[in-house]
């Protein structure tokens, strides 16, 4: 009891100091830029270099910035260039918003706020978005829900973005930024113009979810279950308390719910093969397998294989699916979109549809939790020992203004 309240005093100083409440977001993390057009869209920037330069960067005032041998090229649009080794664009008005597109050619704009570190590494172009957690929590759910839907889903969405934030805030510490903005970490492309999601990010800001002993939970979440969520044993190997089999009504009747794919019987016998089948293969019927609640494997009377393996040789959308034979063709008829686990996306919004709140769509699809303040969380390090919570990385430019 006495190290929860220490820890809890501990989150009170950094957040009444305002030094947590940022977080660094690594973009286009799954590619590998070698130049980036820089824009502000709103408010102004300085651009510090560490190395003398300082320049104010006024609205719709372009920088290009360029990998060169290892360190950067950067010009501005008055043709005056230099190079780097890494640099800082700092927002100067407090409601600063920027644009960016990368390598020349590329079309596409994303757009962002707050701050933009960005230095060469490893033959690419790193760049590091240090944003308020609102800003990003919002842009996470536009980017991983969509837009459209009922207040109470994007609050349920955003609680859940929030908790896999701060369990995961120092995945990258190493890397000097907190997440990346892909599947790695969570998909974020930038700032959110719905109004509905950022008003519901604002009146969820900091809320998270606990489990009994006050640790932040894995907050996993998927399009579609098909009418029953998995046990997290099926995906990961691995079981927590507060992720169990679910039986979900709500989702049936939604675009995701079912799918079906065809396959000649030599295809499938030759995927049956490779993963070691040797048993008779003259009887269709024999592959005939009927999944009406989930389960870990494929099995016929003599041969056993995972189902997730199958789902990744094949591209299915789920391992909810059941096998049919079809003269010389098979047919798998499938349920769900996604690995199954924890909260179902289409099953979330049809209970915000139905009236349901937040509270009530995060205790339906995960057990006995806590919804409460981050500042009640208890984190802990390897040996399960409870930590302070964790900093936000720093980089070569020193501490967090």
């Amino acid at each position: 009891m006495q190290r929860k309240l220490i820890l809890i005093l501990l989150f009170d100083v950094l957040f009444a100091s305002g030094s947590y409440g940022q977080v660094r977001i690594r973009l286009f993390s799954s590619q590998s830029p070698e130049s980036a057009f820089f824009s502000t869209t709103g408010g102004s920037y300085e651009l510090n270099t560490f190395n003398g330069e300082n320049l104010f960067v006024n609205k719709n005032e372009p920088v290009l910035i360029t990998r060169f041998n290892g360190k950067l090229a950067v010009k501005t649009k008055y043709g005056r260039g230099f190079i780097c080794d890494s640099l800082t664009l700092l927002g100067k008005t407090g409601s600063d918003s920027f644009s960016l597109r990368i390598n020349d050619g590329t079309p596409v704009r994303q757009y962002y706020s707050g701050d933009l570190q960005c230095f060469a590494d490893l033959g690419t172009l790193v760049m590091i978005n240090i944003s308020d957690v609102e800003n990003y929590i919002s842009g996470v759910v536009i980017a991983e829900g969509g837009s459209g839907r009922n207040k109470e889903y994007f609050k349920t969405q955003a609680i859940l973005a929030c908790t896999y934030m701060y369990r995961y805030f120092d995945k990258h510490q190493s890397d000097r930024y907190n997440v990346c903005d892909n599947t790695h970490c969570q998909v974020f492309n930038g700032l959110s113009w719905d109004t509905i999601i950022n008003n519901a990010v604002q009146e969820t800001t900091g809320l998270v979810i606990l489990d009994h002993d006050s640790i932040l939970i894995i907050s996993a979440f998927h399009s579609n279950c098909g009418g029953e969520t998995s046990t997290p044993e099926y995906v990961w190997l691995t079981s927590q308390p507060y992720l169990k089999s679910v039986v979900d009504p709500y989702c049936i009747s939604s675009r995701n719910a079912s799918w079906e794919k065809r396959l000649s019987l030599n295809e499938w016998i030759g995927l049956m093969k490779k993963s070691g089948y040797e048993g008779k293969t003259d009887d269709p019927a024999t592959f005939t397998f009927i999944q009406k609640k989930r389960q870990n494997n494929y099995s016929t009377v003599t041969f056993k294989i995972p189902l997730s393996t199958i789902r990744t040789e094949l591209n299915l959308r789920s391992t909810l699916f059941s096998v049919i034979a079809d003269k010389d063709s098979i047919i798998l008829k499938g349920r769900g979109y996604g690995h199954g686990v924890g909260l179902c996306q289409e099953g979330a919004m049809a209970m915000a549809e139905k009236g349901c709140s937040y509270r009530q769509i995060i205790d339906f699809y995960y057990s006995d939790v806590i919804i409460t303040d981050i500042k009640n969380a208890v984190f802990l390090d390897g040996n399960n020992t409870p930590k302070p919570p964790p900093k936000p990385p720093l980089g070569d430019w020193g501490a967090d203004r």
